[in-house]
């Protein structure tokens, strides 16, 4: 059978590649919007895989359809420590303050001879060309001569230790082996490498820490607010003067109210937008915009990296710039978090140095939680330079998020998503404030078009990027590059009539390929494309789009981005067991994307489709075909290369159920 005779939607693999006709499982691409939870909307085709993967085909039912689609509910990643915990100050050669009173073992023999073998981290540059590669069991008798010393492997390398010249885990470190040694009497120190630590101070330090005086603060609500206390009063004053409660709208299918709303009679019926009747429509006034300088974001001809949740970390977009991403944003964080001092929400906001432009983006559903977080934002992180922009989502569509009234419910109040980033803009300063769109909530009913000439006019934004979706389509259709065209032709008409400066605008949905970019951005007018499923499956999608052409990135090649990638999440959640297997995690997370690229040397045309389905194939070597696997186990086997066997009580859980070949044995 040739690719011609597959049905429309599957990839074209060359004939001489196809294991079978069958394709590999549907997977709901809203788990890259974070999904945990169920949501219905994703397309399964009448005929599916056999899951058996025999390459037969059978009908399946709507009851298996549900079952087989959609995300796995209820993640849970426990955390992996050491038999016997050492403390860290001792770990690091410092005195601990708490003595024997300390709940952290001092006894360093002990913590040596119960402490795992180093695991050993290959050369990125030396990666053998024959599977199996370096898995970390291999022992070397030259480290065995003492008994508290036979976790310690000489020929590793501490991707930490190797980047700034000191390892902050010290005697902690499943890498010990690479900056450590013993004197004749067998102890134990620590190397450091001072030239190296003093050149890459600045450069491989990440930014944006909050500090514990902070933290309190927030948590005691006594953190400092002048901007946002000054603008809430504005925004009652106004209400009142109206002589009427709050515009209240109603979001969602099930018409699930937004949080906190105010009282109101039993007389007055909450709106909903976008049905028939036209006072629907009609906007409450916006506060007027102080007049301040902004500093302004000169994007265009600039590649852009979406904010990705869960798999949108430091290290993955750090990936990514050495790859040509010049824009990068963290993932998105709830500003009731924030305000609530979560330190996990906090985390957020940690910025590499590499991130040459970077933002944060936030997600809420009121101008008294969106304001106040980014007046925080801003103190805390404006002065140094650690935030770039603060986007505000207004794209998100799952359903947490919607029904709350949060995402891509703000599409449906835009009176209330003025006075947001009015108030934002205001707390942030000098920092621009951005917005990421859909095209409206429901399938056709687009309002972007109205939001984005408001925005561009009246509320000081600094970017606009709009995904070609609807809430409603999630990703079961082709992104809508006209009606970006037509929203684009409208805010440059109205920038040219009326004298205002051009702000950027960015467009997405569906670019895979230099082709796609570079196609959407001469064909629409954009100044330029944010890149998110396209970036999740094939990383080096930058470099692509940077040099105008495809890349036929071969195995070797992308499992030393997979190596980079590891060394990046090392370097970031620590080089101890429980880094280590933190780092396993997320790598398995980005995997879990990554199998899903059909290398451009299998395909019979050019360009590849990010909706194609691929049926099971070979690749052009055996470590290819591994990296093509859809079972989950085969991640955690890739992960095995450069983190060593994965412990029995840890597990991995795909989003997708689809991926999920075996998880019971998982645990």
């Amino acid at each position: 059978m040739t690719s011609m005779s597959l049905p429309p939607g599957t990839a074209p693999i060359k004939r001489q590649f196809l294991l079978s006709p069958a394709t590999l499982p549907t997977v709901d691409d809203d788990a890259a919007e974070g999904s945990t939870a169920h949501t219905g909307t994703s397309r399964v085709d009448a005929v599916d895989t056999d899951p058996r993967g025999t390459g037969g085909r059978k009908k399946w039912t709507k009851a298996q359809k549900k079952e087989k689609r959609g995300a796995n509910k209820g993640r849970k990643f426990g955390k992996v420590h050491d038999q016997l915990e050492l403390c860290w100050r001792v770990a690091n050669g410092k005195i601990c303050e708490h003595g024997d009173e300390c709940r952290f073992t001092h006894d360093i023999d002990a913590y040596l001879a119960a402490k795992p073998r180093d695991i050993r981290f290959p050369s990125i540059t030396t990666i053998s060309d024959v599977f199996p590669f370096i898995t970390g069991t291999e022992k070397d008798d030259s480290t065995m001569a003492d008994d508290n010393l036979s976790s310690l492997e000489r020929h590793t390398s501490c991707p930490s230790f190797a980047e700034s010249g000191v390892c902050r885990l010290g005697l902690k470190c499943r890498f010990l082996g690479a900056h450590a040694k013993r004197d004749v009497s067998g102890v134990i120190t620590l190397v450091k490498d001072e030239e190296k630590m003093a050149q890459t101070a600045l450069s491989a330090t990440e930014l944006n820490f909050v500090s514990a005086d902070t933290l309190k603060l927030l948590r005691s609500k006594k953190y400092p607010m002048p901007i946002t206390d000054a603008y809430l009063k504005e925004l009652e004053a106004a209400k009142e003067e109206s002589n009427g409660p709050e515009e209240y709208v109603a979001v969602g299918e099930d018409n699930v109210a937004t949080d906190d709303p105010p009282s109101i009679s039993s007389g007055l019926v909450a709106k909903r937008t976008g049905n028939s009747d036209p006072s629907a429509q009609t906007d409450t006034p916006d506060v007027l915009i102080r007049v301040q300088e902004k500093r302004r974001l000169n994007w265009s001809g600039k590649s852009y990296l979406a904010p990705l949740t869960t798999v949108g970390n430091l290290p993955f977009r750090r990936l990514c710039t050495t790859l040509g991403a010049d824009i990068t944003c963290g993932e998105m964080g709830l500003a009731t978090s924030f305000l609530t001092a979560s330190a996990s929400e906090f985390s957020l906001v940690r910025r590499h140095p590499s991130e040459t432009m970077f933002g944060v983006q936030l997600a809420g559903n009121k101008p008294s939680s969106l304001v106040p977080t980014a007046e925080v934002l801003g103190r805390e992180f404006g002065d140094s330079g650690g935030i770039d922009f603060v986007d505000v989502n207004c794209g998100c569509p799952i359903d947490l998020v919607f029904k709350s009234g949060s995402g891509s419910a703000l599409l449906d109040a835009p009176a209330k998503l003025g006075k947001i980033v009015t108030g934002m803009s205001r707390a942030l300063g000098e920092i621009p404030v951005t917005i990421k769109l859909r095209t409206g909530v429901k399938d056709g009913r687009n309002n972007a078009h109205k939001i984005m000439l408001r925005a561009a006019k009246d509320w000081g934004i600094g970017c606009i990027t709009l995904h070609g979706r609807t809430r409603q389509q999630r990703y079961t259709k082709l992104a809508d590059w006209e009606y970006i065209k037509q929203c684009v032709d409208a805010v440059r008409a109205q920038e040219a009539d009326e004298g205002l400066s051009p702000i950027p605008i960015f467009g997405g949905g569906d670019c895979f390929s230099s082709h796609d970019y570079w196609t959407n951005v001469s064909s629409t007018g954009v100044d330029g494309v944010m890149i998110g499923r396209g970036a999740l499956i094939k990383p080096w999608i930058f470099t692509e789009v940077k040099e105008h052409r495809e890349w036929d990135i071969s195995s070797r090649e992308r499992l030393q981005l997979i190596g980079k990638f590891t060394e990046f999440g090392l370097s970031h959640f620590g080089t101890d067991t429980t880094g280590v297997n933190t780092t396993r995690r997320f790598l398995c997370e980005a995997l879990s994307f990554q199998y899903r690229y059909v290398p451009i040397g299998l395909l019979e045309r050019l360009p590849a489709k990010i909706n194609d389905r691929a049926p099971t194939f070979k690749g052009r070597d055996e470590l290819e075909t591994l990296l093509a696997s859809p079972n989950s186990q085969d991640w955690v086997k890739i992960s095995e290369m450069f983190l060593g066997p994965a412990p029995e009580s840890w597990s991995f859980t795909p989003k997708h159920k689809s991926n999920a070949h075996g998880e019971e044995s998982q645990g």
